[in-house]
């Protein structure tokens, strides 16, 4: 009796192994954002400073990423995806060569620079290319296989950061991608189709206006997190990004060859899911920094503890994967985006009666439902975004998708270090401890504030809305 699933085709198969290809490359590029910060102590020593310094290679590479992929869909439409993609891996592994030869600060600071460059073209051309070659049909899966870098990486990223360094040394954090990189350019070349670019003009000043804004705003964010803080700083900061943003987006809006393309704006469901959704990755991406930062300073556990709790939350994330399609095929992508976002809520608010005598297997397995719905949100909105927009804007809403990404995962955790800096000062920390479980309790509770109202905007979305993506019945 012949099999009523149909058979998969050469092209239905590499297909696939162009998602997982994408998705590696995503993997690498943002594991190398978190993985440094459990190295710092020995980077430091190796390079004769203080371990605060560090974090100026990590802002490089961020601010790298926040300049330079506005860019991206400039760069694939006149080159060509492949020859963008490509060049973008080989410049990252090349860079990662140079983070783990470098001798000095500045050295380390540079190559960091140019590994977010790289990062920057991988990442929103990597997107554009799954988007154009799978069938509207297939959209849920390949995004699902996309989504699961974002929600991995944070949390992987300074456990596999303290294993290297601990047994290995820390220029083994980035000779790992040298292989990892080389294979996945020869990857590039045999899966993805060489297409000319074409004869799209330059556009200077829009360039330089997202590049201020967009780093600007990224480096209020990366300020707000620091210690000590200063407010004047991260205010100036914020106050140059969002001025250079809005002349941004006023010359995109006159210009004739805009560098970052605003028209997916007017289609409903982008728009939509772009505001809501910016406002639910801001909680999402906090949860990572508040849980650790929650287990050793105010519950007293040691980072291996809380790192070894912290992927409960991971486990949360691959377990949703097999049930977002027929999910989404039941009940719709509205249904499931209301529904799952009031679940991300209620995470933040398990989180509340959190202590430090709960048993671990509770606190695991509040983590464990925050990873559920975590995934189940970035998937559904990452897949809704894209639902109803066109072969032709694909470019520049994978571009603005990107930036937005890229700076609510910065604002997130900004505003959690904001929130725990202020109430601080209301509940101060007990004898023997260096935070007070009190302030984790108030970032839980407006988080939970801010992911409610980032229903607002899929509420007047009709029931049926992206049924040609997810396959709903009814």
């Amino acid at each position: 009796m012949p099999s009523s699933a149909p058979a998969a085709t050469p092209q239905t198969s590499r297909n696939r192994y162009m998602v997982w290809l994408v998705a590696g490359a995503f993997f690498m590029e943002l594991l190398d954002s978190t993985i440094i910060t459990t190295a710092m102590p020995q980077m430091a020593a190796s390079f004769g400073t203080d371990p605060l310094h560090l974090s100026a290679g990590m802002s490089a590479y961020l601010l790298a990423l926040a300049v330079f992929i506005p860019l991206s869909g400039w760069m694939a439409d006149r080159f060509g995806a492949r020859q963008v993609f490509g060049g973008a891996i080989l410049v990252f592994t090349l860079a990662s060569l140079l983070c783990s030869v470098s001798g000095s600060l500045a050295q380390f600071t540079a190559a960091r620079i140019l590994q977010g460059f790289g990062g920057a073209m991988m990442v929103p051309v990597g997107r554009m290319v799954v988007l154009r070659a799978t069938p509207k049909d297939k959209l849920v899966t390949a995004i699902a296989m996309l989504t699961w870098p974002a929600l991995g990486a944070p949390v992987l990223g300074p456990v596999l950061g303290g294993w290297i360094t601990t047994h290995l040394s820390w220029h083994w954090i980035f000779l790992i991608n040298i292989p990892l990189g080389l294979i996945g350019f020869g990857l590039t070349l045999w899966l993805i189709d060489g297409q000319p670019g074409g004869r799209r003009p330059f556009d200077t000043p829009g360039f330089f206006l997202s590049g201020i804004g967009c780093s600007a705003i990224m480096y209020a964010c990366e300020l707000a997190s620091h210690t000590p803080f200063s407010p004047t700083r991260v205010a100036l900061s914020a106050l140059v990004g969002s001025v250079a943003l809005w002349a941004g987006v006023r010359h995109f809006r006159r210009c004739a060859h805009p560098l970052v393309d605003l028209s997916a704006f007017q289609v409903v469901t982008f728009r939509a899911t772009m505001r809501s959704g910016s406002l639910f990755r801001m909680t999402i991406n906090a949860a990572p920094f508040l849980m650790p930062m929650m287990f050793q300073l105010a519950f007293g556990f040691s980072a291996t503890e809380a790192g070894l709790m912290l992927l409960a939350l991971f486990a949360g994330n691959i377990a949703m994967k097999p049930l977002t399609t027929p999910w989404m095929r039941a009940w719709g992508f509205r249904r499931v985006l209301i529904v799952n976002g009031l679940l991300v809520v209620a995470g933040f608010l398990l989180c509340i009666p959190l202590a430090a005598d709960t048993p671990r297997w509770l606190i695991m397995a509040v983590l464990f439902f925050t990873g559920l719905s975590r995934s189940m949100q970035f998937t559904a909105l990452s897949t809704f975004s894209f639902c109803d927009i066109t072969p032709e804007r694909m470019s520049g809403a994978s571009t603005l998708s990107s930036i937005l990404v890229q700076m609510s995962a910065g604002l997130g955790v900004a505003l959690a270090a904001v929130i725990l800096r202020v109430a601080q000062i209301g509940f101060p920390a007990e004898a023997g401890l260096a935070m007070s479980p009190d302030a984790f309790r108030v970032a839980f509770v407006l988080m939970a504030l801010v992911s409610l109202a980032g229903l607002r905007d899929l509420l007047p979305l009709p029931a049926n809305a992206g049924a040609a993506v997810s396959g709903q019945r009814g």
